[in-house]
């Protein structure tokens, strides 16, 4: 593995008992607050401290084209990515209320959209290109585009202040990129990695399963991680890989929204392992092959609403837990200082 990917160990036996000893003192029943108590143990151990703390949390939506979206397989056409990013500048979209409610600092990264957008303060350029090209044809990215994306989305996060990064992402027929991302890293059949996306019927799933099938088909060669991730796209995916190594190496709290960000994150997983043990997987998507994709990684996310809407917005909805997590881990008396009794013997 290149040095450019290692990552801390995100493992610490000693912190791990400190803090368990901790959490189990509380005035409460052991284990009685669930997932939240597992949930504060893994932001101890990515920050190193008993008591982690929570930081200018900025929320980072990775924008992009794909030239895969033109043979129809989303409900929407392409120019809905451009005007998109316009409505999150606007603070129209879903995540533009969410991050305002939970006071979390939103930025939208255009990493290849085919539009120029004005000067806006919550707006980084990094085109990395004019979106991605038409993967059944050719690949949707160079090698050296795919290696400036990632860094890019290293250069971006360096930038940025705070210990936390919450994914979002936004790109018209994104949902086909993953899926076949998800189908060559996993080797699940194609039809369990693809859904609805944008809400296609079933002429359009047939039409949507039937184009990947012929993408994947072409690049049947391609395995390794970097050269599937050049070859199958998309721009704002690499983009991710390389924020998401970069938070980790930074050990910040990465919160992975949905089936696009959990793309990302297997891919940067794929280079650098340790990245999960940095990774807050904050719902399920109603995407059909998200649940497979969780499993397959090994981790269960703390929601499930039914979202799949991207964006962000799931990872939007969890913060508010992690947040509670934290206070709950910091804030609670112990039985001693209380002066509650303890369960009997």
């Amino acid at each position: 593995m290149s040095a450019e990917f290692e990552m801390p160990v995100f493992e610490d036996a000693a912190l791990a008992a400190a803090v368990q000893q901790r959490i189990d003192r509380q005035t409460k029943p052991a284990g009685s607050l669930g997932r939240l108590e597992s949930l504060a143990l893994q932001l101890a151990l990515i920050q190193q401290r008993e008591r982690p703390r929570l930081d200018a949390p900025q929320l980072v939506v990775f924008a992009a084209d794909h030239g895969i979206a033109a043979r129809g397989v989303s409900a929407y056409p392409s120019e809905v990515t451009a005007q998109m990013v316009l409505n999150f500048l606007a603070g129209g979209a879903a995540v533009s209320v969410l991050a305002r409610q939970h006071g979390l600092a939103l930025t939208v990264v255009d990493c290849g959209v085919r539009h120029a957008f004005a000067s806006h303060p919550q707006l980084i350029v990094r085109k990395t290109a004019q979106g991605s090209a038409d993967v059944v044809t050719q690949a949707a990215m160079t090698a050296a585009q795919c290696e400036a994306a990632i860094s890019h989305g290293r250069e971006v996060l360096r930038a940025l202040p705070g210990n936390a990064l919450l994914l979002g992402e936004m790109g018209i027929g994104n949902t086909s990129i993953a899926a076949m991302l998800m189908q060559r890293l996993t080797g699940l059949p194609l039809a369990q990695c693809t859904g609805r996306g944008t809400g296609v019927d079933d002429a359009g799933l047939a039409r949507k399963l039937s184009v990947l099938q012929a993408a994947l088909e072409r690049h049947a060669d391609v395995h390794e991680p970097l050269a599937v991730l050049a070859m199958l796209g998309g721009l704002e995916v690499a983009t991710m890989v390389g924020a998401v190594l970069e938070a980790a190496a930074e050990r910040r709290v990465i919160v992975v929204d949905g089936f696009i960000s959990s793309a990302a994150v297997a891919v940067a997983a794929q280079l650098a392992p340790r990245v999960l043990g940095a990774c807050v997987f904050s719902h399920c998507s109603a995407e059909s092959g998200h649940a497979l994709w969780l499993k397959h990684l090994g981790v269960q996310p703390l929601l499930d609403l039914g979202l799949r809407l991207g964006e962000g917005s799931g990872a939007a909805l969890a913060w508010p837990l992690i947040v509670s997590a934290v206070c709950l881990l910091d804030e609670m008396a112990s039985f001693e200082s209380a002066g509650v009794s303890d369960r009997s013997a």
